[in-house]
């Protein structure tokens, strides 16, 4: 990466510069020109602007990739378009090669950056612009009934992007809290839709895991291999293993997908429901430990090569188990911060329960809060902060069923918790 790109990344705001060469974008020549020939024979109108409209490359740049095909007897020129924009058509050499590089990668798209440009892109963009206050925490989280200590250690390890261990049993609202936390995250940043390793190409952008801010159009200039999105937020339960930890292969197109931890870059990543995956809880920290301290992980390819990728994200542990059955204390020590979620006291279920049935236009009488207060110790359960949510929406199924007003009273309620709990039918 050259000095004026270095300049520019270190600097804030900004937007990944333009590239003025083809030395500047970091890859080979030969690596774009291989990339514009299956470009070209995908398109219907082989002009050098359809090309550069789809790897992302200025029209001057793509136009010398172009002239080196035709030089190469691979494209001949049908006529001119424009400046610097001229139409072409395969030659039979040309369709020979494309057959070749296909073999090797089938990859047509936007062109990759190197992956020193994306490591010292996420870098510089992993510790957001403006610290986190606690007002700001506090709006991340005013759907939530939470008090003030939890939010005051969630700020915490929003600011440092420290690991956040969060524990409590089920129900209690870990993962509502865990998915929160990126809210309080509201600068945008900058991602490419792949990255270059020799001739491995990586794709990045997840169009279900990334949302595009779609404002690059506000910069005066910017390199289009690079789309702004939100921050991340991934979340993986129960179906993650080890070998989704790493590259995944695609041997029909020839090309790598990101890991969901390379996806979560300068975002958050939310590993829930955390030692009910398919893998022990030992491997994954293993797996992890050095990614976690030194904030970079290791890939490989399937050649064997190994690469070191950032990994610039707030890890948040979620766990309905005890930590002691999970991981020992020495494991624990680095997970930066550790919280736990008790159930409700009876005045924040209230409370709860109270902002969830203005929210849905649900009326009540105060008695019939009592009376449900009521209900839990003498069936011994324990409050749950989940259960004023879940009741009433089982209300409003019963409602909607029977075609009732939206008026709760201690019949319906009844009904809603017997079939909340599962209660026998008689």
């Amino acid at each position: 990466m050259t000095e004026a790109v270095q300049q520019q990344v270190s600097s804030k705001p900004f937007a990944p510069p333009y590239p003025e060469s083809l030395e500047e974008t970091g890859l080979s020549f030969q690596f774009l020109a291989d990339l514009a020939l299956k470009t070209a024979a995908t398109e219907s109108a082989m002009t050098t602007s359809a090309v550069a409209e789809r790897i992302c490359l200025p029209m001057t740049l793509v136009e010398q990739l172009m002239q080196h095909l035709y030089r190469e007897k691979m494209l001949e020129i049908r006529g001119a378009v424009g400046f610097n924009n001229n139409r072409y058509a395969l030659l039979d050499r040309g369709w020979d090669q494309l057959r070749r590089l296909q073999e090797i990668s089938g990859y047509v798209g936007p062109a990759p950056v190197s992956l020193a440009y994306y490591t010292a892109m996420m870098r510089s963009q992993a510790q957001p612009e403006d610290l986190v206050n606690s007002d700001q925490v506090a709006s991340a989280f005013s759907d939530l009934v939470l008090p003030e200590s939890l939010l005051q250690t969630l700020g915490f390890a929003i600011n440092s992007r420290r690991s956040l261990f969060i524990s409590g049993i089920a129900g209690t609202g870990k993962t509502s809290v865990a998915e929160r936390i990126n809210n309080a995250l509201q600068t945008p940043i900058w991602i490419p839709y792949a990255i270059a390793i020799d001739d491995h190409v990586i794709n990045i952008y997840d169009a279900h895991n990334h949302e595009r801010t779609l404002d690059e159009d506000n910069f005066d200039s910017y390199d289009r291999r690079w789309i702004r999105i939100s921050r991340p937020l991934i979340i993986v339960g129960g179906e993650m293993t080890l070998v989704s930890t790493d590259l995944t292969y695609n041997r029909a197109s020839r090309y790598y997908e990101a890991p969901f931890q390379v996806k979560a870059n300068c975002g958050t990543l939310v590993i829930d429901d955390f030692g009910r995956q398919r893998v022990e809880p030992e491997e994954l920290l293993n797996r992890w430990i050095v990614p976690l301290e030194r904030k970079v992980d290791f890939l490989t390819l399937h050649t064997g090569k190994k690469i070191s990728v950032p990994f610039e994200e707030l890890v948040v542990f979620s766990t309905n188990l005890e930590p002691s059955r999970l991981v020992d204390e020495a494991f624990l020590r680095r997970m930066g911060y550790r919280v736990r979620i008790e159930p409700p006291s009876e005045e924040t279920y209230r409370q709860i329960f109270e902002r969830f049935a203005v929210g849905n236009g649900v009326g009540y009488e105060d008695s019939i809060l009592d009376y449900l207060i009521s209900k839990y110790p003498v069936e011994n359960r324990i409050r749950k902060a989940c259960e004023p949510r879940d009741l009433i929406n089982r209300f409003l199924d019963i409602c909607q069923y029977k075609g009732l007003p939206l008026e709760l009273n201690r019949e319906l309620l009844d009904l809603a918790w017997s079939n909340y709990f599962g209660l026998a039918h008689v």
